[in-house]
This record gives C-alpha cells, sequence and structure tokens, in this order.
C-alpha cells in the first residue's frame, strides 16, 4: 500500500486557505517548493513531513480528503 496526493483537492484546498502559489504552500507546509511540485507530479510519494505539513498547513482538512492509500503499483 502507498498514499498518494488528491492534486485537484490539495490544489483547490491550497488557494482556498489563500495560497496563491507552490512556493507559498509550500512554505507553509515546512517544505521545499520541488517537494510540493514533484509529490503532484506523482514522481514522489507524500512522506511524514509532507503529508503533517498538508494537514497543518490546510486545516481542518482531513488525511482523507487529501491523500488516498492505493494498492502499490508493481514494476518489474
Amino acid at each position: 500500500m502507498t498514499v498518494r496526493l488528491r492534486v485537484h483537492v490539495f490544489d483547490r484546498m491550497a488557494r482556498a486557505a489563500g495560497f496563491r502559489s507552490d512556493f507559498q504552500v509550500a512554505a507553509a507546509m515546512g517544505v521545499n517548493r520541488s517537494t510540493v511540485k514533484r509529490v503532484k507530479d506523482g514522481k514522489l510519494r507524500p512522506g511524514p513531513a509532507f503529508i503533517g505539513g498538508a494537514l497543518t498547513a490546510l486545516a481542518p482538512k482531513k488525511f482523507e480528503e487529501l491523500f488516498q492509500v492505493v494498492d502499490q503499483e508493481r514494476t518489474e
């Protein structure tokens, strides 16, 4: 199992919270802008710092609203 960001929900909630850029939301989350971009692009799985930062910056949103738990893709 792995955790994935619900990108459209994340973007919508970030705008609703007043963040105008990935840089602003990343700063509020305590992560680099490149981390936000890579998670949004699916190139990086959200780790504990990203998840905690997102839940803090976008409070009172819940984990289930911003993230989904899915079967991990197999690479063969």
